[in-house]
């Protein structure tokens, strides 16, 4: 009998990240079950993962630590006896209009980057061992920010730019053992956009299909590159709507 399949989604105590956790679960794939913050979202998500008759593993890691991220993965392999799929779905930013220079500190750079780019890097890398050896495949949720230059701040924008970049180094780098995808996804309705439906609207006004993203929009996507084919990798998936078409 074959083991049972392990995804590890970063960020998933609640939006997107809950979506594909529970997404997965709903598979049969057992799941780690990442947060860095939100220990009672988490603790949720895992519940619903749970619920699906599937094992969770609750972990805090911070993405932007390589440390932390290492013991992820081996406490997963620990848990589960491998790796089938990794979701980098964990990310931040600081919302600043793009005139506004001044306000684009150091330390606002090397927060979105470490986390964004430097995080995702880390968690590939060390992740990376263990999806080949099952042939797996990695999914990160970028943003279309990373291909328009229009985002919550100049930094978050060209953060995505660079996981883009990545996704085509390391499916150029890992394959054929391993494919390496990514989701870009427009405005999503969670809660890392309250506050800020304005903008979400005049966005969406020259989207064909008028509406943002839910966390499950993206989420059906990263299930489709993770699990429903199998000759694509180096891509960024555009799901907005329409908007960057």
């Amino acid at each position: 009998m074959s083991p049972r399949k392990v995804a590890l989604v970063t960020g998933s105590a609640t939006g997107v990240g809950r979506a594909c956790a529970v997404r997965f679960a709903k598979l049969g794939y057992a799941v780690t079950v990442n947060y860095s913050k939100s220990e009672a979202d988490a603790q949720e998500t895992a519940r619903q993962v749970e619920a699906c008759g599937v094992p969770a593993l609750l972990h805090k890691a911070t993405i932007g630590d390589d440390a932390q991220v290492r013991e992820m993965v081996a406490r997963t392999k620990e848990a589960f006896g491998g790796l089938d799929v990794l979701v980098n779905n964990a990310a931040t930013t600081h919302f600043v209009p793009h005139d506004n220079l001044d306000a684009l500190t150091d330390a606002v750079w090397d927060e979105i980057f470490q986390v964004n780019l430097k995080g995702t890097f880390y968690c590939c890398r060390a992740a990376m061992p263990l999806l080949k050896e099952r042939k797996g495949n990695i999914v990160t949720v970028s943003s279309v920010a990373g291909l328009s230059g229009q985002g919550s701040s100049i930094p978050y924008c060209a953060s995505k730019g660079a996981v883009n970049t990545l996704t085509q180094s390391l499916a150029r780098a890992f394959g054929p053992e391993v494919r390496v995808n990514a989701v870009a996804p427009g405005p999503i309705l969670t809660r890392w956009l309250a506050g800020r439906e304005a903008h979400v609207e005049k966005f969406l006004e020259h989207a064909p299909l008028k509406r943002a993203a839910m966390p499950e929009d993206v989420a059906d996507v990263v299930l489709f590159l993770a699990a429903e084919t199998s000759l694509m990798t180096g891509q960024v998936v555009v799901v907005d709507g329409g908007r960057t078409m």
